[in-house]
């Protein structure tokens, strides 16, 4: 029992060097880039933020007319 016969061995070994061949593959932003792409998604996120809350608002007050 614990041991691991040399076939797995060599399938765990060649699994390991595809993962580091495909991460070679990858192009990964630049800091510039990715510092814009953070600032619009904050942006955007802010902003869908505000728009629901002011939606969340008006359809309250709308119900609360509605109901009284």
């Amino acid at each position: 029992m614990g041991e691991v016969s040399k076939k797995e061995k060599s399938r765990v070994q060649s699994w390991v060097e595809g993962i580091k061949a495909e991460f070679h593959k990858i192009i990964w932003p630049k800091k510039e880039d990715l510092a814009k792409q953070t600032g619009v998604v904050i942006v955007v996120s802010v902003l869908l933020g505000a728009i629901i809350a002011i939606v969340d608002v008006v359809m309250q007050y709308g119900v609360d007319f509605l109901i009284k």
